[in-house]
């Protein structure tokens, strides 16, 4: 078994359920008392969020390859960020550490690929959705083309995962509005949607959605724990 870095904490609220999911997947494969070889460096979200606003990636980037290398010396042999937003900072993080990096977006592109579908809603941060990074990379290396929400419902989700589920705050009306914002997307032609940011499942369960969703969190943590067990780095 290898172990695995987490650079977590972004927040703490999902950084929880990675750790949940990886140790439960591994107990499945291996059974009886058997847990998953982890190391956690959690940083303090406070400070990424206020890098995040100021545009300041670069410093945010280095905060995060510090806590790569961290992991690196504590025996990790592969890192994951632990969000989606963060994997803006993706490339420089693993070149800096100098450990291979498990890209949250190839975890979900190979799973959309897998159910036959190609024209994918996207649902994350006004960064996740707005910029090219996560986008880019689910065309280039997938074939896969995003469909993102308008102006005004963007920033309602936006909203809704720094305000509320960040905070541990899961509201039944938010979670009407994010599934209305489902909807819109499938009229627009997605075919599924990618909840593009790990707070998302908190609040949308498998089968919520009138789409198939692609739940980021768990297939990322699926992808650790192949890495982990069967000697595979994507």
């Amino acid at each position: 078994m290898r172990t695995v870095g987490l650079i977590g904490g972004m927040s703490w609220e999902s950084s929880l359920t990675y750790y949940q999911r990886i140790n439960t997947l591994v107990k499945e494969r291996l059974g009886g008392l058997h847990s998953a070889r982890l190391v956690l460096y959690s940083v303090d979200f406070h400070t990424i969020e206020a890098l995040q606003r100021r545009g300041d990636w670069d410093e945010a980037g280095r905060q995060l390859t510090d806590a790569g290398r961290a992991l690196r010396a504590a025996g990790a042999e592969c890192l994951l960020i632990c969000t989606n937003t963060m994997h803006k900072v993706a490339d420089a993080v693993e070149t800096g550490a100098g450990v291979p990096l498990l890209h949250i977006a190839d975890a979900t592109g190979d799973a959309i690929r897998a159910a036959g579908l190609q024209r994918i809603g996207l649902l994350g941060t006004r960064f996740t959705m707005e910029e090219a990074f996560y986008r880019d990379r689910l065309r280039e290396r997938h074939g896969i083309a995003t469909i993102i929400p308008d102006a005004a419902d963007r920033a309602r989700v936006h909203a809704i995962i720094y305000d509320e589920l960040c905070l541990g705050r899961l509201l039944d009306s938010s979670r009407a509005e994010l599934l209305a914002i489902v909807d819109r997307l499938a009229a627009q032609g997605a075919q599924g949607v990618v909840l593009g940011c790990t707070e998302l499942p908190l609040l949308l369960q498998p089968g919520d959605c009138t789409l198939p969703s692609f739940d980021t969190t768990e297939l990322h943590a699926r992808a650790a724990v192949a890495f982990s067990l069967d000697q595979v780095c994507a």
